[in-house]
């Protein structure tokens, strides 16, 4: 009788490229060989989030021969789908308009989406206990996994003895012996761990947009003039370029170096206004919302305000 060979299970490693995740990812390769396969899935986010470029976060896969898949959430459905959370969260917003709590269950539900074959397949985040204040501490890991419907099947490597067993583990995929059991803010455990795996990662720059005050303004205040539907990607990045300047019914946004210039004249549609100086050196502003004289003479006035040249301004 011919008998079908049973499929490995998937350890899916939700890698931002952080030192957690690059920790979490070599926790894995020293669990016993070929009891499970190996995909570290990156999500790209309209916000950042990740600790390092996609491409940054491959070259470490690939060294480590690990596969390596981009979920990328700035166009199409997933940036809506994601948009939308960010707007209404159901389990609210941090200490900007960073949703962390309903981020996390967008990510392991797309993650989830995987792993339907095959029901011994499980996921590794580079998750550590009360390490941040919204997302990671008991009662937030609880309560996504339950939302998720992943109890169970969430293993968490970093602080997996001071954690529930999983699934995983119970049934001999997981050695729990080679976890650990790190909580709290301190990076200290972390690092000495990279030093024993000898690899290097990014420190921690920028992070994720919606936890920074400025940035939570300008995105709320986005939400208020532009009808969900109508959001498109680039609206997106000239949130993250250039001074802005909210009025009741109109918007300037001036380019702060020749790179934001060249962004501001690239991203701009045909609704939108540009000025800059006709023959000589200063900002390009862009006016967006109600085209009169009064929002005319603003944007003209910003361009003037942020350069020391008094040449003619034209209109783009």
């Amino acid at each position: 009788m011919k008998t079908t060979k049973q499929k490995l299970p998937i350890c899916y490693i939700l890698f931002s490229g952080g030192l957690d995740s690059r920790l979490a990812l070599k926790l894995m390769q020293d669990q016993s060989p070929g009891k499970f396969k190996m995909i570290a899935l990156t999500f790209k986010f309209p916000f950042g989030s990740g600790c390092c470029q996609p491409d940054c976060s491959f070259k470490f896969t690939q060294i480590q021969g690990v596969e390596h898949k981009i979920i990328d959430c700035t166009q199409g459905k997933l940036f809506t789908e994601y948009l939308s959370i960010v707007k209404q969260p159901k389990f609210g917003h941090g200490s900007g308009i960073n949703p962390c709590i309903d981020c996390r269950i967008f990510i392991l539900n797309k993650t989830k989406e995987l792993m339907k074959k095959n029901s011994r397949d499980f996921i590794v985040t580079g998750e550590v206990l009360n390490e941040r204040p919204m997302s990671q501490h008991r009662k937030a890991m609880i309560t996504i996994d339950k939302e998720t419907k992943l109890e169970g099947k969430v293993l968490r490597p970093l602080s997996a003895k001071v954690l529930e067993e999983t699934i995983s583990e119970k049934k001999g995929l997981i050695d729990r012996a080679k976890l650990f059991d790190i909580s709290g803010r301190s990076r200290k455990p972390q690092i000495e761990l990279a030093k024993k795996y000898n690899i290097t990662y990014p420190h921690p720059a920028g992070g994720c947009l919606l936890c920074e005050k400025v940035f939570a303004e300008r995105l709320d205040d986005f939400f208020e003039r532009k009808p969900m539907s109508k959001i498109e990607p680039k609206d997106v990045q000239l949130l993250r370029i250039g001074r802005h300047f909210l009025f009741d019914k109109y918007k300037i946004i001036v380019g702060r170096n020749h790179e934001e210039n060249i962004l501001l004249k690239n991203l701009r549609d045909k609704k939108e206004k540009l000025f800059e100086f006709k023959g000589a050196t200063g900002p390009t502003v862009m006016l967006q919302g109600k085209i009169d004289e009064e929002s005319i003479k603003q944007a003209k006035d910003n361009v003037l305000r942020f350069s020391k040249n008094k040449d003619e301004i034209v209109e783009l």
